[in-house]
Parts: structure tokens; C-alpha cells; sequence
């Protein structure tokens, strides 16, 4: 029996976010915030625990109000996803612009549950400071919406020293690439890229023009693409 189209979104979807949540919730409770294990022993690949209060790669909003915000903005993106994916299936997009957006959302799902609940279910994660707890006895770390985001992901492909004669940035360290990030933030940067790469005829919608005939009410004939 072949899947529809919404069947095959949701499968993808559903899939991205058991593998996002089961890699956090794996390192939440089994490794101390700030551990490293390397990936199949390479020395540019690691799992690494930390976490962050904003965005994708670790970029942030200040204070409890930036969080809060963050939190609501990321709801309502996804909400207003959900909506424009259902537009699109009805306008007969292809399969490859809707597993963009799919992966996009959910990417956006993933890092909501992080933010809306985590704080709620788990225990403090400190330097070295010893496992998570999951639904602890006192209480989580925080509020609802104010969790932080588990990140893991770290690819330091580069990670050594300038030249002494350089000037300025002469001595200092240079990694790339440094950001620590989840299978959530891959979702979304794997949609996004895919999209501008592979899916411009997606911005190419033709352009409505307007003809007038005698004596009649203006008739909307669309632009022919080439």
C-alpha cells in the first residue's frame, strides 16, 4: 500500500524527532555537561555535551524575557509551518519542496520540546557536575519554555594556531568548524540548503499580468514561464 503524500511527511517528521530527542535525552542522563566522546576515534568529530538558551549553533537572546520570546517565536513558526505545508500538499507541490519544509519543521519541533520542557523534566546539568535526572524529586532546572537546548554534534575539522607573523590575529587559535549543535539543527539546515540548491523552481512562481479587452471587465492571464 503506498503512503500519501501527508503520510510520507508525517513518517519523515516523526522519524527526525525520535532521533533528535532520543540522542538528547541519551546524553542529558548519561554523560556530565562538558564531557567529549569521540565519534569512531576521529579527532575532528566528537560527541560533545553542552547547552544553550537560544537559537541553532548556540546563538542566544538575553535574559528570561529573550528566552520566553524565543520560545513563543519558535511555536508560532511552527504553527505557521504546519499551515503552509498543508497549502502547499493542496497546490500540488512536489515531494521534493515538501521534504524541505518537512525537514525544517521538524527541526523547529525538535528544539520547542527542549525549550518548553526539558527545564521541566530534568535536573540541572553543571560542569563536571555530575549526571541529569530525569523527573527529579525537587523539581526541574527551570519554568516551562525556559529549558535549554541539548546540543551534542561537534566537528572541529580545523583546530590549531596562526602564525606568530600574521598580523593582528597572529598566535590566537582558529577552529572550524566550532558550533556545537543536534540532529534538530541539522534537520533545519539540511531543509533550508536543499531548498535554495536543488528547489529553485520554487521561486520562480510566474508573475500574474493584466489584460484589458474592449469593453469588457480586465481578464488576469498568468505569465508563461520559459
Amino acid at each position: 500500500m503506498s503512503l500519501s503524500k501527508e503520510q510520507k511527511l508525517f513518517l519523515l517528521v516523526l522519524i527526525v524527532l525520535l532521533l533528535d530527542q532520543a540522542s538528547k535525552i541519551w546524553v542529558k542522563t548519561s554523560m556530565q555537561y562538558g564531557d567529549q566522546i569521540s565519534i569512531f576515534g576521529l579527532s575532528w568529530g566528537f560527541i560533545h555535551f553542552v547547552e544553550n538558551n537560544g537559537m541553532a549553533f548556540g546563538i542566544t537572546l538575553g535574559g528570561k524575557a529573550g528566552k520566553l520570546f524565543l520560545s513563543l517565536f519558535r511555536i508560532g513558526a511552527v504553527g505557521f509551518l504546519i499551515y503552509y505545508i498543508r497549502k502547499l500538499i493542496d497546490a500540488g507541490a512536489s515531494i521534493g519542496v515538501l521534504t524541505c519544509f518537512a525537514l525544517i519543521l521538524a527541526g523547529a519541533i525538535g528544539n520547542i520540546l527542549d525549550s518548553a520542557f526539558y527545564g521541566v523534566i530534568f535536573s540541572e546539568s553543571s560542569y563536571h557536575g555530575g549526571l541529569a535526572e530525569i523527573f527529579p524529586n525537587d523539581g526541574g532546572y527551570a519554568g516551562l519554555l525556559h529549558g535549554k537546548v541539548v546540543d551534542m554534534l561537534y566537528f572541529p575539522m580545523i583546530d590549531t594556531y596562526l602564525p606568530d607573523w600574521l598580523p593582528i590575529w597572529g598566535g590566537e587559535r582558529f577552529q572550524f568548524f566550532k558550533p556545537v549543535f543536534n540532529i534538530a539543527d541539522s534537520s533545519i539546515s539540511i531543509g533550508i540548503v536543499s531548498l535554495l540548491l536543488f528547489q529553485r523552481k520554487f521561486f520562480k512562481a510566474p508573475i500574474p499580468k493584466i489584460e484589458q479587452q474592449p469593453n469588457t471587465p480586465a481578464a488576469i492571464v498568468p505569465v508563461e514561464e520559459e
